[in-house]
């Protein structure tokens, strides 16, 4: 009974990869349009993850001059600052951080 070989499955971790730090796995920063109903026909959206070398007052000042809306800037303690807008201008704000990201990319060059 001794010369039994028992294989003790080890744990795997899916997210290893992802959680090493030296990994590349996992580091794409991301930006987050959102919608936020409040009551009505009232909506207010948040932009959230921007590079911290931005400056997010300037960008809150060329949206709100683009899209004549009213907005603010938001100090969150967990997602750090937020981009809020008055209104639906998710389609609206992508679009302009498309265009002002690939003019940013030419100018770099």
């Amino acid at each position: 009974m001794s010369d039994l070989d028992i294989q003790i499955p080890t744990v795997f971790d899916p997210f290893a990869d992802a959680n090493a730090e030296d990994s590349g796995a996992g580091t794409k920063e991301y930006v987050h349009i959102r919608i936020q109903q409040r009551n009505g026909r009232k909506s207010l959206t948040t932009v959230q993850g921007l590079k911290k070398e931005f400056s997010y007052n300037k960008i809150l000042k060329d949206l709100k001059k683009e899209f004549c809306c009213n907005g603010t800037v938001v100090q969150d303690p967990e997602l750090g600052q937020v981009i809020q807008l008055q209104g639906d201008q998710r389609k609206n704000v992508s679009t302009f951080l498309v265009q002002v990201i690939v003019i940013i990319i030419w100018f770099s060059y």
